[in-house]
């Protein structure tokens, strides 16, 4: 939207990076400080985490407050990777998201919302399992983690009381009706997860049902991985226009069977919401038909248009008019 003063690393972990290690990539504004420094103390891993800060007469009381969550938490100092973005321009998540992706210091990174609670250590899961390893190392396999959220908002406000095993999770879904998908009223965009698989699953599945409406939280390999597309500003479908081209690269979708996390709930400013989805729903379908066209012009030239590389481009561009004619 315009230039504005990126700051990166403005605080650098102290922590020795394991080069094979998973980064928790993250965006915060000023409201969420406190949410980082929890995520700090319960990850005890490596985040980076891009901060933007308005650009206007409220800049250097912001300051002062990050300054302060960093002195005062051993953890945000060990382990956290501050970038700051300073400009006057609010909601710009994709450039967001590609900063803290950018200056990521590790092999693989989790492409995380900050309000989400951890519940399970996939981290370890992952990085002790070879075989889910060369996954990740291939450059083909994004792993998700299925997202849930409590159905009283009330419920979701302490992190201490979340389920901490898939069997005490399931019970609250299924006997308790405490806790259910995130945005169940939104089926798009965490269904082809494919729940009810997932709660009786001891294994790893592919998702097959996607749509581009998905926005899982995944983890992937960060080396020649897509960048969020940028002039997507504001709420709705930037997080989805993510996913969609890592999908259409060749990446697929795998979900972890015994992970999962849960949303610490807050409030929504819905009549921003609904305006920017409305502008960038028309965005999103236009985006769509210009990225089935570059990568299939894209896997033509490298010779992949006949490899399983290009299954998932096709199996989704085709439903889009006159692709087939296009191609």
């Amino acid at each position: 939207m315009g230039p504005s003063n990126l700051k990166p690393y403005y605080f650098k972990a102290r922590h020795f990076l394991n080069q094979k290690d998973i980064t928790l990539s993250t965006l915060v504004t000023r409201n969420r400080f406190p949410v980082l420094g929890r995520l700090a103390s319960h990850y005890k891993g490596p985040i980076s985490a891009a901060i933007h800060i308005n650009d206007d007469d409220t800049k250097d009381q912001v300051l002062k407050e990050l300054h302060q969550l960093f002195s005062t938490n051993p953890d945000m100092q060990q382990y956290v990777d501050i970038h700051l973005i300073i400009d006057p321009f609010d909601r710009q998540f994709n450039m967001w998201r590609n900063v803290a992706k950018f200056y990521a210091r590790t092999d693989y990174i989790m492409m995380l919302d900050v309000d989400f609670y951890l519940c399970t250590d996939f981290r370890h899961r992952i990085l002790s399992n070879k075989s889910i390893l060369n996954m990740l190392d291939s450059g083909r396999t994004a792993l998700v983690v299925p997202a849930f959220e409590y159905l009283l908002q009330d419920n979701g406000l302490d992190a201490s009381t979340f389920p901490t095993q898939k069997n005490d999770l399931v019970r609250q879904v299924q006997d308790e009706e405490k806790i259910d998908m995130f945005h169940k009223s939104w089926i798009n965009g965490h269904g082809a997860t494919n729940y009810s698989k997932w709660y009786t699953s001891s294994d790893m599945y592919k998702v097959t049902d996607y749509n581009f409406s998905y926005e899982p939280y995944v983890i992937f390999k960060k080396e020649n991985s897509p960048w969020c597309d940028e002039r997507f500003i504001g709420y709705g479908a930037n997080k989805a226009a993510c996913l969609y081209e890592i999908y259409l690269s060749g990446m697929d979708y795998w979900v972890l069977p015994d992970d999962f996390l849960i949303h610490q709930t807050h409030s929504y400013p819905e009549d921003t919401r609904r305006k920017e989805r409305q502008h960038n729903r028309k965005l999103y379908s236009n985006f769509r038909e210009e990225l089935c066209l570059r990568y299939s012009r894209k896997f033509a030239a490298t010779g992949e248009w006949e490899t399983a590389k290009a299954d998932n481009l096709k199996n989704e561009c085709q439903k889009i008019r006159g692709f087939r004619l296009a191609v």
